[in-house]
């Protein structure tokens, strides 16, 4: 019988195992740390309001639309763990496809996307927790203090401290940690979607409007500009899921488990995206005033305008599920740049000291806390230095989620292109799929780019007529390439292919 990293242990393909604990997540598990990441509290609040404004009824055509490419990078991520089952995916599986460079890249899109991430969620999770703060003891002013500057920054830090204790302790605490959290969540989202429904079957919604089958048609929107910037907000809410691979060293049945569970995620995430914002526009309509998802001043969270008209005496568990989200995702999302980091140090791409596991939890222990203190110091500098450079960092994360995601999907279609046209699964699964999906993510990301070149793109800030946008998010991938170049000096062997090395020739099982 084989051993369960019976995989990771080939060393005719260059993997090796880390000192994780092996067997300490199954499919739920894995499923309900996936959702959390993704966080669709939080992320529905943040970006329903936005994307109606570009598209309108058509909200769920564009999730569609954003679902697609997700689902079939998924696929070949799935094909890629099946062969390779790595915690460092997408810096492992793109520098056995395609080289150390260009895998070395993958990983620090990964990285930096998460370390972002990671600040974003910590300031929200405050935000939530003073406005909770402010519901629970009926006073308004206590959810300005997240404006105080010196008291929002301490209070960050000491989410992301917690949260970074949490992910320290290893997966069986993350775990017990999440169920928690995930299923409270979920169950004030169905709250709402079917209270939002019965407001409309009784005839007391806001703007009751009819669902119609034309708000699922994707070629309905009116232009393609619309249509792009609609598809790149909705691959943002749908980004996440791939932790559930970053975890497949720790996974029982880990050739398995991990593919399955990014699969589930994101069918799963799906529902949930429709049924909400079905629910949002059946009850508000679009307009642009009152209570409309269409209103600009209902953009920021538009789950903290809705909540009360539609939960009514129960709306503060909305702020309590958002606020849950954003920490659960706080969280969980230290999973992946932790694993990451680790394989990056285990095989010699970064300094040694990010290869060390915790003797105690079988948890990456230098490569969390380089995560914590990566994410904090981030958010230190860009918060006082100004807050449209933080949001506009956001903005570019985009920009780098399209770019590794589309590295690792190819390489999916580069290491099987031996086998990828024995048989009708293998041409969909390890070459259609993830060529279609790698190539849709990729045109988005050059997309993107040239767009923010803009200066009004995001907050309108530029510099020398550049937008700041475009500036944030290619000074992130060039500082990548930087460290890289500094790498290869200090850690020749990883570069030399002495340590990971490329396939010599394409997987043939």
């Amino acid at each position: 019988m084989s051993t369960p990293n019976a995989a990771v242990n080939s060393a005719d393909r260059g993997l090796s195992e880390k000192g994780l604990k092996a067997g300490s997540v199954g499919l739920i598990g894995a499923v309900v740390i996936g959702i959390s990441c993704i966080a669709p509290a939080y992320t529905l609040t943040a970006a329903l309001g936005p994307t109606v404004s570009e598209v309108g009824v058509h909200l769920p055509a564009i999730f569609i639309v954003g679902f697609i490419p997700m689902l079939l990078v998924a696929l070949g991520y799935r094909e890629l763990n099946n062969a390779m089952p790595d915690a460092g995916t997408s810096f492992t599986w793109a520098s056995r496809a395609f080289g150390p460079w260009l895998g070395w890249m993958g990983g620090w899109g990964l990285i930096a996307a998460t370390i972002i991430v990671l600040s974003n969620l910590a300031a929200v999770a405050v935000d939530f927790f003073y406005l909770m703060l402010a519901q629970i003891f009926s006073n308004p002013s206590l959810a300005d203090l997240t404006t105080v500057l010196p008291l929002n920054i301490a209070t960050t830090l000491v989410f992301i401290a917690g949260a970074c204790w949490i992910s320290y302790r290893g997966m069986e605490t993350t775990k017990t940690f999440q169920y928690v959290l995930v299923a409270f969540q979920l169950l004030v989202l169905g709250w709402f979607a079917i209270a939002a429904f019965a407001h409309v079957a009784n005839d007391t919604a806001f703007d009751a409007t009819a669902i119609q089958a034309d708000w699922f048609n994707p070629f309905a929107v009116e232009s393609f500009s619309q249509f792009a910037a609609g598809v790149s907000l909705s691959i943002f809410i749908f980004w996440g899921w791939d932790v559930t691979l970053t975890m497949n060293e720790e996974t029982k049945n880990p050739e398995k488990t991990p593919g399955r569970a990014a699969t589930v995620t994101v069918i799963v995430i799906m529902v949930i995206y429709m049924t909400v914002s079905l629910a949002t526009l059946a009850f508000a309509g679009i307009g642009t005033e009152g209570l409309g998802a269409g209103n600009p001043e209902n953009q920021g969270s538009i789950f903290a305008v809705l909540a009360g008209p539609v939960m009514g005496p129960f709306a503060i568990l909305m702020s309590l599920a958002i606020l849950s989200s954003s920490a659960a995702s706080l969280q969980s999302t230290f999973v992946s740049p932790a694993r990451t980091l680790l394989s990056m140090g285990h095989y010699k791409a970064l300094p040694k000291s990010f290869g060390k596991i915790s003797p105690t939890y079988k948890s990456p222990s230098y490569a969390t806390i380089a995560a914590a203190v990566a994410a904090a110091a981030f958010y230190v500098v860009t918060r006082t230095l100004s807050e449209n450079a933080l949001w506009d960092t956001i903005t570019a994360l985009g920009m780098m989620i399209c770019f590794y995601y589309g590295i690792t999907a190819l390489a999916c279609v580069w290491y099987f292109r031996a086998e990828a046209f024995r048989g009708a699964r293998n041409f969909f699964f390890k070459f259609l799929a993830p060529l279609v999906g790698g190539v849709i993510l990729l045109v988005m990301f050059f997309k993107t780019a040239y767009d923010s070149m803009d200066p009004d793109y995001g907050s309108g800030s530029n510099i020398g007529g550049l937008g700041l946008v475009f500036i944030l998010g290619a000074g992130v991938i060039l500082l990548g390439a930087v460290l890289m170049l500094i790498m290869n000096w200090r850690h020749p062997e990883f570069f030399k292919g002495q340590v990971l090395s490329k396939a010599s020739q394409p997987y043939n099982p």
